[in-house]
C-alpha cells in the first residue's frame, strides 16, 4: 500500500541520532543523507526526513506526506481525479518527475484536512 512516506523535523542532526539509533536494531539504515534531508529503510528508502520549522501535522508546510503505490500510470490519474472529486486539493497533476527518476509518474492532492498524498508508480509506459 505506501511506498514512501514523509516527515519534517526541526532539528536534521538530533533526528538522525534517533532514528540511526532506533532503526538500526530492524535492519534499517540511512541511505540517503543530505543538507537538510535523510532516507532511511532496508533496500530503498521509506521513510524521508525534511528539516522544516513547520513540522505539524495537517499544516502544509509539515513535510508530512504519504504516498500510495499504483500498479500502472491510469491509476495514478483515477487517484488525482478521484481526490479533486471528493473535495481534495490539487497539489501536483499526473505527470513523470524525471528529476526523481526517468519513470517515476506520480499525482499529488491534500486531502480535506491538509494532509498531503501522492500516488506513485515506477513502471516505464
Amino acid at each position: 500500500m505506501l511506498d514512501h512516506f514523509s516527515i519534517g523535523v526541526r532539528d536534521i542532526a538530533r533526528t538522525r541520532r534517533f532514528y540511526d539509533a532506533a532503526l538500526q536494531p530492524l535492519g534499517y539504515s540511512c541511505l540517503s543523507s543530505g543538507e537538510g534531508s535523510l532516507g532511511y529503510g532496508a533496500d530503498q528508502v521509506v521513510l524521508w526526513i525534511s528539516q522544516t520549522d513547520h513540522p505539524v501535522p495537517g499544516d502544509p508546510r509539515s513535510g508530512l506526506h504519504f504516498c500510495f503505490s499504483a500498479p500502472d500510470r491510469a491509476a495514478v490519474d483515477r487517484f488525482h481525479a478521484g481526490a479533486l472529486a471528493a473535495g481534495g486539493e490539487c497539489n501536483g497533476a499526473p505527470g513523470l518527475r524525471s528529476d526523481y527518476s526517468p519513470t517515476y509518474y506520480a499525482a499529488f492532492a491534500i486531502d480535506p484536512d491538509g494532509y498531503r498524498v501522492e500516488a506513485y508508480c515506477g513502471a516505464a509506459a
